[in-house]
């Protein structure tokens, strides 16, 4: 590990991590990248096994492919086998010594090595016991495995896409799931934790994946549903539209979102339709609403009469929110993300150059870090459970 010393708001916390793929390990790469001291747990025998994250990907070592790598630093590798005396020792060992212990292991099968909450607490009495689940317990769903596109299925996420497009329901090209519940399971860790800085006591979190990502999918799209009885139908007509999207300019694309009155009103003169906010179907907030497809239709039509850099230059100048439209290369030498230094290369001891991003929020008094790379498989076993006496 880096002798670099943390810096972030979490230094000094201690972390169990025993999960795998990208749940998981996103919210702990964020305690690690805040300082947290986090111990990544892997499972199987020596020279085998692991996250299976680590394969997904070619990669120059064959066991640190690129979703790996971007979720994994500032974590130590240990590896061990947790159905053996010695494995179970260990992790007993390490669970003694920290502040939360975090997985997304169903919960039948750690109670079956003996670490379950109960069991842990009685190692750890004040330990910060987090399960990352599919789905909460008492439903008839509780013991099913769960994954980003189940949940997506699920959760009437991928139903937005057939809304939208009138065709077949359709995946987020993204493990926006995965990604969205970490982001709960983080939050409810520093929760927990600052009930324990309040009054000592532990606790079990579960953060089930169901539930999380369609409290995060609903707040929207409950919409018509919200009062009872509904009188009119479900999703945000804004975001479910088919014309929402990036318009075609004389020479790219751009996004734009005028908002306020004003700005729309300013929109349309700079785009020599001026008559058109006079139009009582878009005058008002809620005309608008009411109306959107026609609206973004309007702007279509009107993003067509420049190329992107000139109109970049007007509503810029009008104050008026809009963006280049990036392709996922273009994001990599977008100004903004250079000048701030977003992305930023290291020298990885094993596997070479490669690119990863600084963590994005800023702390003045304790400002986030990078201090150590991506480990390979069991690295710092010998390191770490030496330094527990074993």
């Amino acid at each position: 590990m880096s002798t670099e010393l943390p810096t972030g708001p979490l230094n000094g916390l201690k972390v169990v991590d025993m999960s795998s793929v990208v749940l998981g390990p996103f919210a702990t790469l964020i305690f690690g990248d805040l300082g947290a001291d986090v111990v990544k747990v892997e499972s199987g025998q020596s020279g085998k096994g692991g996250d299976m994250m680590r394969y997904a990907g070619k990669s120059p070592t064959g066991d640190l492919g690129p979703i790996f790598m971007a979720l994994n630093r500032n974590k130590a590798s240990v590896q061990l086998d947790a159905k053996t005396e010695a494995g179970a020792a260990a992790l007993t060992a390490l669970l003694k010594e920290a502040d939360v212990f975090f997985h997304n292991v169903r919960m039948a099968g750690m109670e079956r090595l003996g670490f379950g909450y109960e069991q842990v607490k009685a190692i750890n009495p004040g330990i910060v016991y987090v399960h990352c689940a599919g789905f909460g317990a008492g439903g008839p769903y509780e013991t099913r495995q769960a994954y980003d596109d189940l949940i997506q299925g699920a959760s009437g996420f991928a139903a937005l896409n057939a809304m939208r497009s009138g065709g077949a329901p359709e995946y987020a090209p993204s493990l926006v799931a995965d990604k969205t519940v970490g982001l709960f399971a983080t939050y409810a860790t520093l929760a927990a934790l600052y009930h324990r800085e309040r009054t000592g006591q532990g606790q079990f979190v579960q953060v089930p994946m169901l539930e999380a990502f369609t409290f995060f999918n609903m707040v929207e799209n409950l919409y018509g549903e919200t009062f009872v009885p509904a009188s009119y139908g479900m999703a945000y007509t804004r975001s479910i539209n088919p014309n929402r999207k990036p318009y075609p300019t004389q020479d790219g694309y751009i996004g734009l979102v005028p908002y306020s009155d004003a700005q729309w009103a300013e929109f349309f003169a700079i785009g020599g339709m001026p008559g058109v906010f006079e139009d009582s179907r878009f005058s008002t907030y809620t005309a608008r609403t009411e109306h959107i497809t026609e609206l973004y239709v309007l702007i279509e039509q009107v993003a067509a009469t420049k190329t992107t850099g000139e109109w970049l230059d007007l509503l810029d100048a009008a104050n008026i929110p809009a963006m280049r439209y990036n392709t996922v290369e273009d994001v990599l030498v977008d100004p903004h993300l250079v000048a701030v230094d977003f992305f930023a290369r290291r020298e990885h001891p094993a596997a070479g150059t490669y690119r990863t991003m600084r963590h994005p929020v800023h702390f003045s008094e304790t400002p986030a870090s990078v201090r150590s790379d991506p480990r390979r498989l069991g690295e710092d076993t010998e390191t770490v459970l030496a330094s527990l006496g074993l």
